[in-house]
Formats: structure tokens, sequence, C-alpha cells
């Protein structure tokens, strides 16, 4: 049984991560905000103490992500390198992988980036076509495919691509997961055009014959690629929920304060219950999205890979619901000036949206929730 209430040591490292993202402008350059975060042991503190992390877990990663949103300060990358990446090598990769990257994501020196979605595949993992094949007696991979909305290839170090190789057993393709340096021959990115405003940009990814050694198969082995992918994709739901409740909590907090001193008839706004009432449904759904991430992640942090993946979907579900809620009621409040930039709410609109769709979307989630845990037969 999980213990919902947050500890004392909890409560302090939230005080803590919100004064410190409360004490940068919200124009900060996100890569010094990253190292900065960094050296107070905020990027690494789910890494293993063995590697310079802060032996935590998803449980502290996703607290730390919910408040530097919560400020004003979000940090999309934290979802991907640490997060997903990180935990992945952590788990699976060999002693040289640890050693090479766990370090450098701990100290901010390194990041890296995740690259599963495909133009053709979507949400249905199991139609990736990115290929790895062996080349002869060289030992080397070959890698051939494409990705579509991996975010900050332009920033990272290297892209975690998962793949498929061919079972020589039964001639099925199973999934692999392999580390590409960004600037192996053959790997190349484009840009892709989103009217989303972010700091981390999308990206479209070919890899024509990628040639990668042995030892970029992440573990060494081809056998527990399914486990790995799974391993990162709890967490990556988990931190999606973290972002939401905290993008969510920013755009509420800018909300309260403008009900609190916006004055009409000599009464503020805040006090009449079309204005009041909404922004406490709003408060009322992040906390209930929050006890649901804060369950997710202590679960998966028990080493309970099959109620965390519940929890970890249901929380993504209810984040994204109250994000959009409590960003779209928080506009409303405004008025007119809720779409001005002086307030920084207009933007959250279209962000609010991906915690919906992204990294899966809420129908992928009911189809899971239907399935796996009312039992209810498939559609597909």
């Amino acid at each position: 049984m999980t213990t919902l209430i947050e500890s004392d040591e909890h409560k302090a490292l939230r005080a803590a991560v919100s004064a410190f993202a409360k004490s940068r402008p919200h124009d900060v350059d996100h890569r010094a905000l990253w190292q900065e975060a960094a050296k107070l042991g905020y990027i690494g503190v789910n890494l293993p103490e063995a590697y310079g992390g802060g032996g935590g877990g998803i449980t502290e990663l996703s607290l730390i992500c919910e408040e530097l949103g919560a400020a004003g300060n979000p940090l999309l990358m934290m979802i991907v390198s640490p997060a997903i990446c990180g935990t992945v090598i952590a788990r699976f990769g060999t002693d040289a992988q640890k050693q090479e990257w766990l370090p450098a994501m701990a100290d901010g020196s390194r990041l890296m980036a995740f690259g599963i979605t495909e133009p053709d595949a979507g949400s249905n993992s199991h139609r990736i076509t990115t290929t790895a094949r062996r080349d002869g007696a060289s030992g080397d991979w070959l890698l051939t495919g494409r990705k579509v909305f991996v975010s900050g290839v332009d920033i990272a170090d290297a892209t975690l691509i998962v793949s498929r190789t061919e079972d020589a057993r039964t001639g099925r393709l199973k999934p692999c997961l392999f580390i590409v340096p960004r600037d192996a021959p053959g790997f190349t990115r484009r840009a892709i055009d989103m009217e989303l405003h972010s700091v981390e940009r999308q990206f479209e990814l070919v890899l024509d014959d990628v040639r990668l050694p042995a030892e970029a198969l992440v573990g060494g082995g081809e056998d527990a690629g399914l486990l790995q992918l799974f391993a990162g994709l709890n967490p990556e739901r988990v931190m999606t929920a973290a972002f939401a409740i905290g993008m969510g909590r920013h755009a509420l907090g800018r909300a309260v304060e403008y009900a609190r001193e916006r004055t009409v008839w000599k009464t503020p706004i805040g006090a009449h219950q079309a204005i009041a009432h909404p922004l406490a449904q709003a408060h009322i759904e992040l906390e209930l999205a929050r006890l649901m991430t804060q369950k997710a992640a202590r679960l998966y942090d028990a080493g309970d890979d099959v109620g965390a993946g519940e929890a970890a979907n249901m929380a993504k579900y209810a984040a994204g619901e109250a994000c959009v809620k409590a960003v779209d009621q928080a506009v409303h409040t405004l008025g007119g000036n809720g779409l001005t930039r002086e307030f920084g709410l207009a933007r959250l609109i279209t962000a609010s949206r991906v915690a919906r769709i992204a990294p899966v979307s809420r129908e992928m989630i009911l189809n899971y929730v239907s399935h796996q845990t009312l039992g209810l037969p498939k559609s597909y």
C-alpha cells in the first residue's frame, strides 16, 4: 500500500524547487536554467548515486518537474532525458553505457532525446518500421527508418531510437533500443513547422543506413527491448502528468491573483461565484490529478510495473483534462487580458492541448483502461 501524503522531505523539496524557479525570469535561457537545476541536483535526482545522481526516483523527479512548471519555468526535456532515457539506461544499460551517460545526464552536461513515433505508426508501436540489421562479420548495426515529433534533437547529444530487429528463431521483428549520436553519418533531422510555441523544437528524423557499433545497442542484448521500452514509457506518462499539472497550476495561479485584484463596481471579480466556482473546480481537478500522479510514481518506484502502468495512464489522462480546463478558465477569467503577451496565458491554450495528445492520446488511454482494467473486449 502506498501512502499519498507527502513526507516532510518531499514538502521541503517542493518548497526549494519552487523558490528556485520563481527566482528566475520566465524568459530565462532554458539551457542555462537546465544547468543551474542540474547543479542543485534536480535534473538527476532519479539517477543512481553511484553515477552522480540523487538516488531518488520518478516520485522526486515528477515533483521537481511539476514545481518548475507551476512557477512558469517548465523544462520539457526532463520528461525525455532523465525520466525516459536515464531510466532505461540505469535499468538496462551496460556498465560502459551507464558510465558514459548517467553522470553526464546528472550534472546537466549532456542530454538525450527519445525517438519512437513514426509517420505511419502513431500510437501503435507494433507497426514501427525503423529496422536494424547486422552488417556481416563487422558486428556493426545499420539503422534505417524515420521518426517524427522528436523533442529537442538539436540540443541533445544523442537520441535513444526505438527500432526493430529480426528474431533469428521466429523471423518476427522485435523491439530494440539504440543510442544514436547526433553527428552519426546518415542521421539527419528536419525541424517540423509547429504553431505551438515552445523552446524545445520538434523534429522529423531520417536514418539512412546509420552505422553503429555493437555497443550502441542498449544492454548489449537483443531480448530485453520490450521490457526496456515499457520501463521508459511509464515514467514518460507520469512526467507528462506532472508537466501538465504544473502548467495548470501556473495558469490557475495567475487567474486567482487577477480575480483578487481586478475590481468591477467596487467588488473584486473573484467574489462573484461565476468566477470563483470554476476556479475552485479547476483547483480540485488539478489536486485529484496530482494524487493519481503521486500514486503512479510511487508504484513505479516500488517496482510494480503493472500497477504503475494502469496508474500512469490514468494520471496522464486526468492531468491532461485538468490542465486544459484550468488554462481555459484562466483565460476566461482575465478576459481580453488573457490573450495578451503581458500575462502569458494565451500561449498555454495551445500548449495545454499537448497533454491530451502526447505521448499517448486520451482515447488510447480509455482503450487501455477499458481493456486492461475493466476487461472489456477490444474493437481492434
